[in-house]
């Protein structure tokens, strides 16, 4: 009898590579912040805005390439290497089809920044900035559909290596780009939009290259001929799947984009500090995201051969993990609270208000880590809907209505907002985890 802590074991050893190379992504948003706030706080107010703005869309795409990912293990599953390919084929021409709409919409749509009532000196930073991130979504979207699909036949330290080796890369373009070093132009916030646009379209080229040429891959690239065509069935099941998994991670993201832009309206250095502490949150939230993933992945294979007593003992063990990580994390945040602003901005104020929010950011770890898996485990079983409607009350019907109450109507600021989030959070946790379980123990006493 398999355990508990075995499968925790499997999840987390297909998990490290998923969180390392999540991490260093987020790694590279937080090197950006750093190093342009290091010029003003004016412009990493500026980098937040562009960041708030484009992470709704953005986040659509990421969810539209996990549709790949959990066709390609439920055909891993039922170890139909022809499936695979086919369901390869149809995500990336769909995910790239995405991730084109989202960068044309971002780059021709820039000046929206004008109207949401912005310091007019950050919006001056920020529109630029905003073109040229929204120009790197198309390698970054195609990068991350290519790692879906080897994450989902449980190859994951392909995408790892890459992600790590983009660090380095991105920390010398910024060296040089940002801050004019040896020779080069002195473009500051534009130089982070430049070197994040390079890495990101080197990342995808390399690890393209390595699914059309390694052995690894060659059973599912070698039936190209005939697997490699569109059917609209297929595209069905994607999107089957990838439409409600882009609204679940969107009405996430996009309640903390909407919340960074409504702090904005307080002050710089208001958005300054929630950027400071929501990127603390988002850099430890990956590892809950690679979990999440890792998991989801795991259940899909198994529910791929109809095995509920397993799907059962990989959601529950993962569960305990999430849990585990999230009290941890929160204990982190409230020791480290007053050390961490400092790596980002020197501004008295803005570390002292980012201290404080980073106690609430300690607050929602173990909810968002949980929630997280929640989500990820019923996306596994492929029970994408109610989890959706779940989502959007926990978000926009109770997070964000009490973050602006409490933020604008009983004058609380940037803590106001964070506790409406918290709210949110925790609202999605609980019933997430309940429907995981209740659905896991009905079909297994039904069918068992």
């Amino acid at each position: 009898m398999e355990t508990l802590k075995y499968e925790a074991g499997k999840t987390i050893r297909l998990a490290i590579p998923i969180v390392v190379g999540e991490l260093a992504q987020m790694a590279l948003h937080i090197i950006d912040t750093a190093m342009v706030g290091a010029i003003s706080y004016k412009q990493l107010a500026a980098a937040a805005l562009v960041i708030n703005t484009m992470n709704i869309p953005f986040v659509l795409g990421i969810g539209m390439t996990i549709s790949v990912s959990q066709m390609v293990s439920l055909a891993h599953g039922r170890q139909n290497d022809k499936q695979v390919s086919h369901y390869f084929y149809n995500g990336f021409l769909l995910c790239a089809l995405t991730a084109v709409t989202i960068s044309l919409g971002l780059v021709f749509g820039k000046n929206i920044l004008l109207h949401m009532g912005q310091d007019p000196e950050v919006v001056a930073y920020a529109m630029p900035f905003m073109q040229l991130m929204g120009l790197s979504i198309i390698p970054m979207l195609l990068f991350m559909t290519l790692k879906q699909f080897t994450d989902g036949l449980q190859f994951t330290r392909t995408a790892m290596v890459l992600s790590l080796c983009g660090m380095p890369l991105n920390i010398l373009l910024n060296y040089l780009l940002i801050y004019g070093n040896w020779g080069f132009p002195r473009l500051e916030l534009q130089g982070a939009g430049w070197s994040t646009l390079i890495t990101r379209t080197l990342m995808f080229v390399v690890l393209g290259w390595v699914v059309l040429r390694h052995r690894t891959f060659a059973p599912y690239i070698q039936d190209r001929a005939v697997q490699w065509r569109l059917k609209k069935r297929t595209l069905g099941e994607l999107l089957h799947i990838g439409v409600p998994s882009s609204l679940q991670i969107g009405m996430e993201a996009g309640a903390f984009a909407v919340s960074g832009i409504l702090i904005g309206t307080i002050s710089a250095v208001a958005q300054a500090a929630h950027q400071i502490a929501l990127s603390c949150a988002a850099f430890t939230f990956m590892v809950s995201m690679g979990l999440a993933q890792a998991g989801s992945i795991r259940v899909s294979n198994a529910f791929g051969s109809s095995n509920w007593p397993k799907i059962s003992r990989i959601g529950r063990s993962t569960l305990v993990t999430a849990l585990c990580y999230g009290i941890f994390c929160a204990v982190l945040f409230s020791l480290l609270r007053n050390q961490l602003p400092h790596f980002f901005n020197k501004n008295e104020a803005v570390i002292s208000l980012a201290a404080t929010l980073l106690l609430f950011a300690a607050l929602f770890q173990i909810s968002d880590s949980t929630q997280a898996i929640g989500a990820g485990l019923l996306r596994g079983i492929k029970d994408v809907k109610t989890p959706t409607i779940l989502i959007a009350i926990a978000y926009w019907a109770i997070g964000l209505p009490l973050g602006y109450i409490l933020a604008f109507k009983f004058d609380m600021g940037a803590p106001g907002m964070w506790i409406g989030l918290i709210a949110g959070l925790s609202f999605a946790s609980v019933f997430l985890i309940l429907r995981f379980l209740r659905k896991a123990k009905g079909v297994i006493s039904k069918k068992f």
